[in-house]
């Protein structure tokens, strides 16, 4: 009997060992006669190193080993360019690494019997330090008197600028009938996953450095590690043990390569594991962006102008700027046909902690002014939000603000019809709305969408690997599929094993995924873009069809590899913008209704209603709690966590002092809409879903305080302070 597997809701493979606690994460590992390792950080935002006084350190009891940037033999790494010292101090043969320019960089690793002695031998080390004119604000640090922080990359601190030019917009803007001009301003957020960086390196049995430790693209490890210890990448072997959370956050390195450096020296196992604020100050971040634009419309509702400039924060280090800001200027027209588009988005060096990818990857930014920028039109013409969009809406062959038509097939229109109707919308009320249970707790509501890639962009030839078995004799009785993408939380290894299964029609008990293993696995990419289950999905499917073809002819055990190219992308033309920059994209509609208390500021959020479409719910269970983790995480965003820093120091560097959401903050209701319009080129009709439902709730949620208390905020997190100073009632 052949098995169906997809569109169920099958049980995670990693849930009982996960619940149980038998399943080990980074710090969980132990070998015997491991060693620990501390980190020494800068903690200053910008300084040139002089001089490194290491022999306290050294011989302090229990300390095996000090390295500093003199022990690193390519002292430079990056996921994008490398323009990151490993360490930073003098005795590189690397230029300007011997400057730090942010708090979480690294100046020196202690190697000890135990993490107390390496932890007391850390603090010893003394280092002199020239302090250097800091650059804390973009703005500041776009002028020509700025001091350059990367003068090996150029005579500018922009590390990005993208532009965009469809049409005139000045001739446009001459015809509109209704203009909004405004600035917006999106914060900070930190990743707050549950696991901190930590990690095991060792030198295995046939000689490599091996590492095992949390990431998302083992391949790419694999290759930074390489290249900073001036090995073959065959010499390095990367291995994910279980991953407490990601979010884009664990694309770019944090103890990887020194633990790699320290096992290749002393060829004895070595660990560590990252306190919460040595994370909180080591990792990238999602990009601050300041924004002003202006958007102009006809009476009768149709966008006809828009005018952004985005300039994002992208911090000490380039990571992913150029990637989630490319992202940015491509989804700051929304998901609607604007038929004129001047758009310029800078990222911008400065010695704040880096700006990195997280979940939205530069959308919810730009969408947060987008999706307001609709409203306040709406507004402005006296329509109704939902129709204004639908007016508007993206639709099959459709151009693009880069000039190129929208890929097939755009289902904007759908997701906002599913909100609206779930949600029961009704045409936004006329005058101001009447308090609830106290005079003080006015309700509104709102309605915002958005739109996501899949998949890496800009020219990048998308691929991924995987390598399909079947085994038995007259029967199928085992299934064995090799793929390195990384799990991290969001049941992607499910989701492989039901596509395997369904496209070899066999139960799911009977497939093995043997998987995160640089030694044993082709490239698969990285999970991030929303990309995993859509490029897993094509390759185990084409893996499996071809082990299927050898089954058929009797070629036991049938084993087959399989790469699976997506269609292509192009760059942006560097001066109009003009491209394809990916294949394929997702489409979400939200509507919210909020709580304001006038007296104290306090926004609560009652319910939210996301609209997503997932083109196949390979796993709807898993699909539903996508969407649900997503509008939390986006909902702490929108509403609650609030990044504070002063002169590139870290001042909410704990879980105490930034606050993300408990079970008492996060919204009363989230209700999944599983919109199912199937992706052309997409495993069974499958999009990625991942980020989706994160971007739009910040807007979402503005727009609804907008409609409680009748005034527009243009900056978030919406605290009470924020709420209160838009009422008039605090300075």
């Amino acid at each position: 009997m052949v098995q169906n597997s997809i569109g169920k809701s099958l049980p995670r493979i990693d849930a009982r060992g996960k619940v149980t606690g038998e399943t080990l994460y980074s710090g969980d590992l132990h070998v015997n006669g491991m060693l620990h390792m501390k980190v020494l950080f800068a903690e200053r935002p910008h300084a040139r190193v002089k001089n490194i006084h290491t022999q306290t350190a050294e011989s302090a009891p229990g300390v095996v080993a000090v390295y500093t940037a003199k022990d690193v033999p390519v002292n430079e790494y990056g996921l994008q360019i490398p323009d990151q010292p490993v360490l930073c101090g003098p005795g590189s043969s690397k230029p300007y690494t011997d400057i730090v320019r942010f708090v979480g960089d690294q100046v020196a690793v202690v190697v000890a019997k135990t993490e107390s002695d390496a932890e007391a031998a850390a603090k010893l080390i003394q280092v002199d330090y020239e302090d250097l004119p800091l650059l804390s604000d973009p703005t500041t640090a776009l002028r020509s008197d700025a001091p350059i922080l990367h003068p090996d990359r150029g005579d500018t601190n922009v590390c990005v600028h993208y532009k965009i030019r469809k049409g005139n917009v000045d001739e446009a803007f001459a015809k509109a009938d209704v203009i909004v001009e405004s600035e917006y301003q999106t914060p900070v957020q930190e990743h707050a996953y549950l696991q901190p960086e930590a990690g095991l390196a060792y030198i295995d049995d046939e000689g490599r450095v091996t590492i095992e430790a949390g990431g998302q693209w083992t391949h790419a490890d694999r290759e930074a590690i390489a290249h900073a210890l001036d090995l073959p990448d065959e010499m390095i072997r990367v291995i994910y043990p279980a991953i407490g959370g990601a979010f884009g956050g664990r694309e770019d390195m944090s103890v990887q390569i020194v633990l790699a450096l320290a096992a290749w020296k002393l060829k004895q196992p070595v660990k560590i594991i990252w306190s919460r604020r040595e994370s909180m100050i080591g990792h990238g971040k999602r990009h601050a962006v300041s924004i002003k634009t202006k958007w102009g419309a006809t009476k009768d509702g149709k966008l006809i102008a828009a005018e952004n400039e985005l300039i994002g924060d992208g911090g000490a280090y380039m990571y992913t700027s150029n990637k989630v800001l490319g992202n940015s200027a491509i989804t700051s027209t929304g998901p609607y046909l604007m038929p004129n588009a001047k758009v310029d988005v800078y990222g911008v060096y400065t010695n704040n902690v880096p700006g990195a990818a997280f979940r939205g990857f530069g959308a919810p930014q730009a969408l947060f002014m987008a999706e307001s920028q609709m409203n306040k039109l709406a507004e402005k013409l006296g329509m109704d939000p939902v129709e204004f969009r639908l007016k508007n809406a993206l639709k099959d062959g459709d151009l693009m603000s880069m000039g190129t038509p929208v890929p097939p097939t755009v289902s904007i229109t759908q997701c906002i019809e599913a909100a609206r109707d779930k949600f029961k919308w009704k045409k936004k009320r006329v005058g101001k709305p009447k308090p609830v249970d106290r005079k003080t707790i006015v309700r509104g509501q709102g309605f915002a969408a958005g739109f996501k890639n899949v998949g890496f962009s800009f020219g990048y030839q998308e691929n991924c690997w995987a390598k399909v078995e079947i085994h038995g004799d007259e029967k199928m009785d085992h299934v064995i599929v090799h793929h390195a993408g990384a799990e991290v939380g969001q049941g992607t290894h499910m989701v492989m094993i039901q596509m395997a299964a369904h496209a070899l029609g066999v139960s799911v008990n009977k497939v093995e995924l043997r998987t995160s293993d640089s030694a044993h696995q082709g490239n698969s990419g990285s999970v991030s873009a929303s990309r995993m289950t859509f490029m897993a999905g094509n390759a185990i499917k084409g893996a499996a069809e071809a082990a299927l073809e050898k089954w058929k002819a009797e070629d036991r055990p049938a084993i087959a590899e399989f790469k699976y190219l997506a269609p292509r992308t192009t760059a942006f033309d560097h001066e109009t913008g003009y491209s394809t920059p990916n294949f394929s994209y997702a489409y979400v509609a939200q509507a919210a209704e909020v709580e304001v208390d006038t007296e104290t500021g306090q926004v609560r959020v009652i319910r939210i209603v996301s609209a997503d479409d997932v083109g196949k719910a390979i796993n709807p269970d898993l699909v539903t709690g996508q969407i649900e983790g997503a509008v939390v995480q986006a909902h702490g965003y929108a509403v609650l966590e609030d990044y504070k820093t002063k002169d590139g120091r870290v001042l909410t560097d704990q879980l105490s002092t930034y606050l993300i959401p408990t079970i008492r903050d996060i919204p009363e209701s989230v209700e999944s809409v599983l919109v199912e319009i199937p992706d052309p080129n997409g495993p069974w009709g499958a999009r990625g879903l991942g980020e989706l439902p994160f971007l739009p709730v910040a807007p979402v949620i503005a727009s609804a305080i907008h409609d409680a208390i009748g005034v527009w905020i243009n900056e978030f997190p919406f605290t009470p302070e924020r709420v209160l100073r838009a009422l008039g009632k605090i300075k």
